[in-house]
């Protein structure tokens, strides 16, 4: 056991020094190294997997899906942008009800597996969930939605299963935690870039359901990572212990979440995220009218999302190699200062003001997309590592799911308040006279969370946040071997 332990310390610091070593090398091969470095300590199956599922099931899928879900609603279903806005947000209740799925993958193996079969059944849930509204005729609002949040659930299942491997890893290897969510950061942001820069030449040539056929390969591709990652096989498995074995997860998260540690910076995340007062259903009708507004085509509102993609890359990077070691409180400080006053770059716009100083539209529109992404992703990527870093261990992948499930919360309460700020305002689809009043209602709104940080923390991403006693949580014996993760704990605590 002590051998291990020293050989496994002597890796972290191995590793420490090799990320060194590759951040001072040019910019060509710094990438390179950084990639082989998470490949040689994580698995090269690992990595591709979290490439597959963030960059091409989320990011591309993202990318090709807004574009093509907002014509959808708008050209086919006939909303108004308030009931675009609300349905929008049912499509995102799978999200909400992650930390299910986390139960599910990390106390319910099937097949003596814990993680392959859930990727198998979510990639195969998304590809025949996408295929219905593609072939479909006439479809009603009420299937359409049903079958996107089926689709919605599928990428859910495979996100909440990848992030349980990623919480693992950051666990075991507690100086790539900023790493790990750097990796599934860049990956979406470039999959982003490739979905939104396609989605409306896509939508522009074979409509928003032809989209929704394609979008099923990404889905799909996702059964690949089930069939290619390896993991260890669960040994003495009861099924007969799976209601005991829910009630002790359920009683860990609680626990936990009565650590002042783990819940202030919990309320945090809802707040802050519910404070952002989304608005953009209004935006996208404003963007494509004729009379108010400055009538983008469907090739122009992808290529404007697609450099929004580019500003969040742009902000993983700059998080990445200047911000990744600042305490989470000063990164947020100045990252939500900057997202309440890059918002009101919507007024100038909608005001028209930039065309008085001779600014077109389009390229005011890239400006402001570009700005507002690179903020968002630099005021998430610390949230994400705070959440990596309040996870119990035994629960990793289920407490990681509670906690994204808390920020999809945040998400849903700031898109309909924002559906409910355009209906009161009445700003509809032709009508666009109040919509700069909502611009500056919600600017104003996004100041607001630097109120409340007080509740995070003011470590560093690289100390550890949890008590000793829920990093020390064993899993079950029959679901992981209690001497590794005894000997992980261990060397966690010495790291």
């Amino acid at each position: 056991m002590d051998e291990e332990v020293v050989k496994i310390g002597a890796r972290e610091e191995d590793n420490f020094v090799r990320r060194k070593e590759g951040a001072n090398g040019n910019l060509i091969w710094r990438p390179v190294n950084w990639f082989r470095m998470l490949s040689d300590e994580l698995s090269w199956r690992f990595v591709l997997a979290v490439v597959i599922v963030y960059g091409i099931n989320q990011g591309t899928s993202i990318g090709l899906y807004r574009v093509s879900v907002q014509y959808y609603m708008k050209d086919v279903q006939k909303l108004q942008p308030s009931e675009a806005q609300f349905y929008s947000g049912i499509i995102q209740i799978p999200w909400i009800i992650k930390p299910l799925w986390g139960l599910m993958t990390d106390i319910v193996p099937i097949f003596r597996l814990r993680r392959r079969p859930y990727f198998i059944f979510a990639g195969l849930v998304g590809s025949i969930s996408m295929l219905v509204p593609a072939f479909s005729t006439d479809l009603s609002l009420v299937w359409a939605i049903l079958s996107f949040m089926t689709a919605s659930a599928g990428v859910a299942i495979a996100d909440v299963t990848i992030d349980a491997c990623v919480t693992e890893n950051s666990i075991s290897h507690p100086s790539l935690a900023g790493d790990l969510q750097s990796l599934c950061a860049i990956s979406t942001s470039i999959g982003q870039l490739v979905g939104f820069a396609m989605s409306g030449v896509l939508v522009h040539i074979i409509g928003p359901k032809g989209v929704f056929g394609i979008l099923s390969i990404p889905a799909g591709m996702v059964i690949l990572v089930g069939m290619m990652l390896q993991e260890p096989l669960v040994h003495s498995y009861s099924h007969k212990r799976v209601s005991q074995k829910f009630l002790d997860a359920t009683k860990t998260m609680v626990t936990a979440l009565k650590c002042p540690d783990v819940w202030r910076p919990c309320l945090y995340m809802y707040l802050s995220l519910a404070f952002g007062l989304n608005i953009h259903e209004g935006m996208f009708y404003w963007y494509t009218d004729a009379k108010a507004g400055p009538s983008f085509s469907q090739e122009v509102i992808g290529s404007i999302f697609s450099v929004g993609a580019i500003g969040s890359l742009l902000g993983v990077l700059l998080y990445q190699n200047v911000f990744r070691n600042h305490p989470f409180r000063h990164v947020l400080f100045w990252t939500q200062l900057l997202f309440g006053a890059s918002s009101l770059l919507d007024l100038v716009l909608v005001l028209r003001l930039n065309l008085q100083f001779g600014v077109p539209d389009y390229i005011f529109v890239v400006m402001d997309e570009a700005v507002s992404k690179m903020i968002a992703r630099l005021k998430w990527m610390p949230l994400l590592v705070l959440s990596s870093k309040l996870c119990p261990s035994g629960i990793e992948g289920t407490f990681f799911a509670l906690l994204m499930s808390i920020d999809h919360v945040g998400l849903l309460s700031s898109s309909w308040a924002g559906g409910l700020l355009l209906h009161a305002l009445n700003v509809t689809r032709t009508q666009f006279d109040n919509l700069w009043t909502v611009v500056l209602i919600r600017s104003f709104a996004r100041l607001c969370p630097i109120g409340l940080l007080f509740l995070v923390p003011r470590n560093d991403p690289d100390s550890s946040i949890l008590p000793s006693e829920l990093l020390l949580t064993k899993k079950g014996d029959d679901v992981l071997e209690s001497e590794d993760s005894e000997m992980i704990s261990l060397v966690n605590n010495h790291v």
